[in-house]
């Protein structure tokens, strides 16, 4: 039932390595509870996202996040399964919250309905970035041991950010399963038909227009977080800190590269991640 969290846990295919080595960087300057706290849970992350990236069919996903959504239970109730023996003393030691574990669940089971989310209203966008980010960042912010309520504050527009970020990223690997995540306001008012399907979105000539309205939020969002991260400056702010100015620096790189097709995948370069990490890691 859970050995993909095992072997999540054993590989470490964090959702962080998506970012460059910087954030796992990061991590691994936390102190060691923090950092086991960490990796599970990224794992755990990573357990359910692949859930509802893959193959099976989306009755069999809901099924499988379901039993997930029982594990979490489990913990709570002081019978963890084998193989979340080390989350639940996590969630003792850090005071997790049950209900961001189902929520990160409930942002999976978006991505787990029979047709794809495609155009999304901007406040289902809203709550699709809450889930399955914004609460990552409170359990984040829990173990890095920022105060609320700033750490709330924090998870809410650096997990928004972030995911803003991942979704122009992402524009044409999510099209070529179907989705789509660019809301459906700023589709309109670009003259887009917001129901054509994720392909002819993306290959539509007006997309940049969108994509910029997109990279507006982020930047709100980014300067919001970092008006929290400035009044916390010690050791409890180092991650986020760190990956907020990695993915900040790929958003930029977005933009300068564009949003007209064909698009070249974008990457960070091993100097920049360098310099962002003696920045804001290790200074």
């Amino acid at each position: 039932m859970f050995s993909s969290f095992q072997s999540a846990q054993a590989a470490l295919p964090l959702p962080a390595q998506r970012s460059g080595s910087s954030f796992r960087m990061a991590l691994r300057l936390l102190p060691a509870s923090q950092r086991a706290a960490m990796f599970d849970i990224y794992a755990f992350c990573r357990a359910v996202d692949d859930i509802a990236d893959g193959d099976a069919p989306p009755p069999a996903k809901r099924a499988a996040l379901a039993r997930w959504r029982d594990g979490v239970d489990a913990c709570y109730a002081g019978m963890p399964p084998p193989a979340m023996q080390d989350m639940a003393h996590h969630i003792a030691a850090f005071g997790l919250a049950r209900a961001d574990f189902h929520a990160l669940i409930d942002g999976m089971l978006m991505d787990a309905q029979d047709s794809p989310l495609c155009a999304p209203a901007a406040s289902t966008l809203d709550l699709y970035c809450e889930r399955v980010a914004s609460a990552v960042g409170r359990l984040s912010a829990r173990v890095f041991g920022l105060p609320d309520p700033d750490g709330e504050r924090l998870a809410h527009h650096l997990g928004r950010a972030l995911q803003l970020t991942n979704i122009l990223r992402d524009i044409d690997e999510d099209a070529a399963i179907g989705r789509g995540y660019l809301p459906r306001e700023l589709l309109l008012q670009a003259g887009f038909d917001a129901d054509a399907g994720a392909a002819a979105i993306a290959a539509h000539p007006a997309l940049p227009a969108v994509c910029d309205g997109v990279t507006a939020q982020a930047l709100d969002h980014y300067d919001a977080a970092q008006t929290v991260l400035g009044r916390n400056r010690g050791g409890a702010s180092r991650a986020p800190r760190l990956m907020g100015a990695t993915y900040r620096s790929l958003l930029a790189r977005l933009e300068r590269r564009g949003w007209h097709s064909p698009r070249a995948a974008v990457r960070l370069g091993t100097l920049e991640r360098i310099g962002i990490l003696l920045r804001h890691g290790i200074g």
